[in-house]
């Protein structure tokens, strides 16, 4: 089959690289435009553009795809199905109408949990045991088209953001492929969600980063995961931000926000017990263990 593919994000890298050696023919790759990137601000290209520089693939940038250029040149190429990764903007009607099978969307996901710009993290950030790739055909709706299938893994204790995106990559080009091969077969189904059990994942943005201590150790504790690597969880100690990569939860009490001990460990009480910090980077400076990180500062939080 002929496929267009829209993506962004590194998270849609393996499921690109499964078409391109599949059988079906990749007639395009439609991403956003290269972006500064980098504490030098270089422009770089999109994992997907860097995916298929050698691979002979046409790369679409359209600053924004509901442009009626844009559309014109997806149109012109006549897939037969769109595959939709980690874009970051909404396809228009115009768009989703122009293969002549379907538009597939791979949601990171168990939809219709998590339907939104962050389900990876939202799900670890609430306890979830489980989450997966749903492939839903796409409507005009936020993930809420129809389901076709899903592929299910378990969310590992020691689980981060950029962990749990590893793993739901890998797993991302079986059910791609599964998926093509239904619809070749005219054997796909089309399963609606439940639109009463749709929770949702809004776009996080730096700010969510920042700890309230009031709030029990072990959500403390599973939000540091769920915003590792992005957009990272914080506290400020003497005004500076100190972005804190992991922590453990241990059976000691105090003030929200207490420091608890700062010689050989660096211990901040929650709303309920306390934690543990391990990797902690302060503005400006390296990454450290909190043990290095006392050896050369002391403050307080807030």
């Amino acid at each position: 089959m002929r496929i267009v593919f829209i993506g962004t994000g590194e998270i849609g890298v393996p499921a690109l690289r499964a078409l391109l050696k599949s059988e079906h023919h990749v007639v395009a790759v439609v991403t956003q435009p290269d972006k500064p990137a980098g504490r030098a601000q270089l422009i770089e290209p999109t994992p997907m553009k860097k995916t298929v520089t050698t691979a002979n693939v046409p790369v679409l940038q359209p600053p924004r795809i509901k442009d009626p250029q844009a559309i014109e040149e997806i149109r012109a190429l006549t897939p037969d199905v769109i595959v939709v990764m980690a874009y970051g903007q909404i396809l228009p009607r115009d768009v989703l109408e122009i293969p002549k099978i379907a538009s597939l969307n791979l949601h990171a996901s168990l939809l219709p949990r998590w339907r939104g710009a962050a389900p990876i993290q939202a799900a670890i950030a609430v306890g979830d045991r489980e989450t997966g790739i749903t492939v839903m055909y796409m409507d005009e709706g936020l993930d809420t088209g129809d389901i076709l299938l899903q592929r299910t893994i378990d969310i590992l204790p020691d689980d981060t953001g950029g962990s749990l995106q590893d793993r739901l990559a890998q797993i991302a080009p079986e059910a791609l492929l599964e998926s093509l091969r239904m619809l070749e077969k005219n054997s796909a189904p089309r399963i609606p969600q439940d639109n009463a059990q749709a929770t949702w994942a809004p776009k996080l943005k730096r700010e969510h980063g920042r700890i309230d201590w009031s709030e029990m150790a072990e959500a403390i504790e599973r939000k540091i995961r769920a915003f590792n690597p992005w957009p990272g969880a914080f506290m400020e100690i003497s005004g500076r931000n100190l972005k804190i990569f992991s922590a453990s939860v241990v059976d000691l009490s105090g003030e929200p926000g207490e420091i608890l001990k700062s010689e050989n460990e660096l211990v901040i009480a929650a709303g309920k017990g306390a934690l543990l910090l391990g990797e902690v980077q302060l503005e400006g400076k390296r990454k450290m263990s909190a043990a290095e990180f006392l050896r050369g500062h002391h403050g307080r939080s807030s």
